[in-house]
């Protein structure tokens, strides 16, 4: 990957003297959905998939961005001095987010950049080719301008840049994972105050695999906003009632005590779906740590309800996929993963299964959606790096 971008690099700024080439994975949640903007627990692992960029600084405050993902758009110009969201800015909104986000902190760039872009991380397939983005560019200006950030800060700019920049009201875990990722771990992150422990995912006879729908979620224009907004006022009523800060602080029974607060059917299974999931988490993360991966799948399925019931987030191809994946033996749990309407499903399928699974799964949802699913036998990675 490192060769492909020089070698693009140098083909369109000329030559490839002072240029440094990064890394920043995608991430892939286990479980933990919708549970991170709401004070709950979260359990990602970073990817071995992920962005790529080749970049240098230049003598002028401008900023010369292309990306291999879109060719025909060609070299996008823009200049440090003029860092604000433009739609024709196309996908340099994102890195642009994190420099402007970067000097909102008061860590000026004293130069324009050339850089060279390419994911390998499927485009609107939920598993976070933003934030992975995100965390690329703050990583990149940190090396190449000496600013002093930790990696949490890193996921901290990122999601600011995220949700002040892009207008997409994202939790912190999609950066989290990405900045602080950890070869053969997951991350169990309390995103109430981003207290973490690594936690190891060597599954002994079994695979993560990702099942792409390949269909695209444009989370900005979706409903994520919403539902984020329906939680928040699901917790103001409760807040009438109990002593809470976030709905992550509620247990189920805290919850069936109090729902009574909430008077609108949506706002409830919205706040219940958030409540019910952190708690799934932090029982799923204590399966894992006794070797109970039986448990944990069997958590994974009922996040998959609890999404397509309470929180309306998935879509009848992601069922289907999830549906069909439960029919097969050696399947020890499939559900949707990401922030949902599309994208993929991720499941854990014991080693003599895979091959069965991918098969059963690409004829059942070419027959029933008309449209081919993509499959990646995923392995967890680390977080940043220049290569």
């Amino acid at each position: 990957m490192k060769e492909t971008v020089l070698k693009k690099f140098e083909e369109i700024f000329g030559d490839t003297d002072g240029v440094s080439v990064y890394f920043a994975p995608g991430r892939v949640n286990m479980i933990g959905e919708h549970t991170d903007y709401n004070g709950g627990h979260v359990f990602p692992c970073a990817l071995t998939i992920g962005t790529y960029a080749a970049a240098r600084k230049r003598n002028d405050d401008k900023l010369f961005l292309y990306s291999m993902n879109f060719d025909s758009l060609g070299v996008i110009k823009s200049t440090i001095k003029d860092l604000k969201p433009e739609k024709e800015a196309e996908w340099t909104n994102y890195p642009k987010g994190v420099m402007w986000a970067f000097e909102k902190r008061g860590f000026k760039l004293p130069c324009g950049l050339d850089v060279v872009l390419y994911g390998n991380i499927p485009n609107g397939s939920g598993l976070s080719s933003s934030a992975s983005l995100e965390v690329l560019t703050g990583f990149m200006l940190r090396d190449l301008f000496g600013f002093e950030v930790s990696n949490i800060d890193l996921a901290l700019i990122g999601q600011y840049s995220e949700n002040n920049f892009n207008g997409m009201n994202c939790g912190i875990m999609d950066q989290f994972a990405s900045a602080m990722g950890k070869k053969d771990n997951a991350i169990f992150l309390n995103t109430a105050d981003l207290s973490y422990e690594y936690a190891p995912l060597v599954l002994k006879g079994a695979k993560i695999v990702v099942t792409n729908s390949n269909v695209k979620h444009k989370l900005t224009d979706s409903s994520y906003n919403t539902r984020r907004s329906e939680c928040e006022q699901a917790l103001k009523e409760l807040q009438t009632k109990v002593d809470v800060q976030t709905l992550g602080d509620l247990t189920e029974k805290e919850f069936e005590a109090h729902k009574s607060a909430i008077k609108d059917d949506a706002r409830l299974r919205r706040a219940k779906h958030a409540v019910y999931e952190n708690q799934r988490t932090i029982r799923a993360v204590e399966a894992l740590k006794n070797n109970d991966v039986e448990l944990f799948g069997k958590l994974m399925n009922e996040s998959h309800v609890s999404l397509r019931d309470d929180y309306e987030v998935s879509c009848s191809e992601i069922d289907i996929l999830v549906e069909e994946a439960w029919k097969i033996d050696g399947v020890i749990g499939s559900r949707i993963t990401g922030a949902g309407f599309g994208g993929c499903t991720v499941s854990i399928v014991k080693d003599e299964a895979v091959e069965e699974f991918k098969n059963r799964l690409s004829a059942a949802y070419e027959e029933r959606v008309g449209k081919k699913a993509d499959f990646y036998v995923v392995e967890i990675g680390d977080g940043p790096c220049k290569l």
